[in-house]
C-alpha cells in the first residue's frame, strides 16, 4: 500500500516538474533545447515551394467532322520539270519563283508495290501554348466586310500573326478534316498512305514514315531518301476551302514540305494541281503553285513568301468559281481569277514530304501537321 502510494506520488511529482520545465521553455527561461531534427539523408530532399508541374496544354478545341467521302486512290505527285516565272494573274509576291522544282500536270502514275525500309520514329516536339491558343473556328466568326475584287497586280500583304483564314474570313463550321487525335498510324478511314517510289522516281515513300502522337502527325525522311505522303479520302469536292497547320523541324534544301490539292481519280483534262504551301531549295520561303494546263512549267502561276517554316503557320486555299486565293496565317498571299486557270474536276488534300537529292549527303528531316480542316 505504501509502495503504491509512493509510486503514485512520485509520478505526480514528475508530471509537475515536466509541466514547469515546459513553461520555462516557452518563456525562454534558461532551459536548453534538445538535439535538433536530423537533416535529410542523401536522396531525401525537402520539396521547395516550386510552381506546379506544367500540364500539357490541350489541343485547340477539336472541331466537328463530317463523314468521310468515298475512298480515293493514293496519289503521288507527277514528274517534275523546270519551273518558269509565273504567268497569268497571280498576286505580285515578294519574289516570284524561278527554281527548277515544278511539276508537269496530268495523270499521276500509281505507286509501285516496292517494299520500303522503315524510317526511325522521332518523337514530335510538343506544341507551344501559342498553338493551343490559336482560334479554332468552331463557331463562325463575325464576318469581315467583303474584300474588294483582287487586282491581278495587287501587292501582297504582310504575313499575319498565326491567325486562321477560316476565322479571319468567317468560313464557318468545319465540314471534314483530321485533328490527329489518335495515336499510331494515320487514320485509315481518312487517309490513303503512299507506298512505292518517291517523287520523280527518287527515293521511297513508306507508310512507316508516318506516325501520329500528341495530336500531331509527323512524316520523317531519312538519310537514304525514304519518306512519306498520304492522300485524303475526305472532302473530294469541287470548290471549297482547305486550311492546314504545319511546320518543319529544319529549313531543309533536300526535303520539301508540300500541301497539295490533287485531282480526284488522279485525272484532270487541264492537268490541274494546287500546291498551296511548298518548300524548295530556297529555305527562307514557302511557295504557292497553281498548275492550270498540261505541258510543263509554262502553264502555272506562282507566288512566294519569306517565312520561317520551322514555326507553326496556318496555310489555306480558297477555291470558288471566281478564282483561287491562298493565305498564310489569315493574310492573302496569292490570287488567280482567270477562269481558264481553274480546275475543272474535284480535288482532295494530300500531305507530302518530298525528297530532292542533289548528290550531297542528306540529313534526316521531318514535317509535322497539327490539323487539316475543310470548309464548305
Amino acid at each position: 500500500m505504501f509502495q503504491k502510494t509512493q509510486s503514485k506520488t512520485s509520478r505526480l511529482n514528475k508530471v509537475a516538474i515536466a509541466v514547469a520545465m515546459g513553461a520555462l521553455s516557452l518563456t525562454g527561461c534558461g532551459v536548453a533545447s534538445t538535439v535538433g531534427a536530423a537533416a535529410p539523408s542523401s536522396g531525401q530532399a525537402v520539396r521547395s515551394a516550386a510552381a506546379p508541374e506544367a500540364v500539357a496544354s490541350p489541343k485547340a478545341a477539336a472541331l466537328p467532322k463530317a463523314a468521310a467521302s468515298p475512298k480515293a486512290a493514293a496519289t503521288p505527285k507527277a514528274t517534275p520539270t523546270p519551273k518558269a516565272t509565273a504567268t497569268g494573274t497571280a498576286v505580285v509576291p515578294d519574289e516570284l519563283d524561278t527554281a527548277p522544282i515544278g511539276r508537269t500536270g496530268g495523270t499521276a502514275a500509281a505507286p509501285t508495290a516496292a517494299e520500303a525500309a522503315p524510317v526511325a520514329a522521332v518523337e514530335p516536339a510538343a506544341k507551344g501554348t501559342a498553338a493551343a491558343a490559336a482560334a479554332t473556328g468552331t463557331t463562325p466568326a463575325v464576318a469581315a466586310p467583303a474584300p474588294a475584287p483582287v487586282s491581278a497586280q495587287a501587292a501582297v500583304a504582310a504575313t499575319g500573326n498565326g491567325s486562321q483564314a477560316a476565322t479571319v474570313r468567317g468560313w464557318g463550321a468545319v465540314v471534314a478534316g483530321d485533328e490527329f487525335s489518335k495515336t499510331g498510324a494515320p487514320d485509315s478511314t481518312k487517309w490513303s498512305v503512299f507506298k512505292g517510289t518517291g517523287h520523280a522516281g527518287k527515293g521511297v515513300r513508306s507508310p512507316q514514315a508516318w506516325s501520329v502522337a500528341n495530336g500531331v502527325a509527323t512524316v520523317s525522311g531519312n538519310s537514304a531518301g525514304t519518306t512519306g505522303g498520304m492522300s485524303a479520302k475526305f472532302a473530294q469536292q469541287k470548290y471549297g476551302k482547305w486550311e492546314t497547320r504545319m511546320r518543319t523541324n529544319a529549313r531543309d534544301p533536300k526535303y520539301h514540305p508540300v500541301l497539295i490539292l490533287w485531282p480526284n481519280n488522279n485525272t484532270s483534262p487541264n492537268c490541274a494541281e494546287i500546291d498551296y504551301a511548298e518548300g524548295s531549295t530556297n529555305t527562307a520561303q514557302i511557295k504557292f503553285f497553281l498548275h492550270y494546263a498540261c505541258g510543263g512549267s509554262s502553264f502555272q502561276t506562282t507566288a512566294a513568301k519569306t517565312i520561317d517554316t520551322t514555326q507553326w503557320h496556318n496555310y489555306a486555299v480558297e477555291w470558288t468559281p471566281a478564282g483561287i486565293t491562298g493565305y498564310i496565317d489569315g493574310v492573302k498571299t496569292f490570287s488567280d481569277t482567270n477562269p481558264a486557270h481553274l480546275p475543272t474536276v474535284g480535288m482532295h488534300q494530300t500531305l507530302q514530304l518530298d525528297w530532292f537529292p542533289d548528290g550531297s549527303a542528306t540529313k534526316p528531316s521531318q514535317m509535322q501537321v497539327d490539323w487539316v480542316r475543310v470548309y464548305k
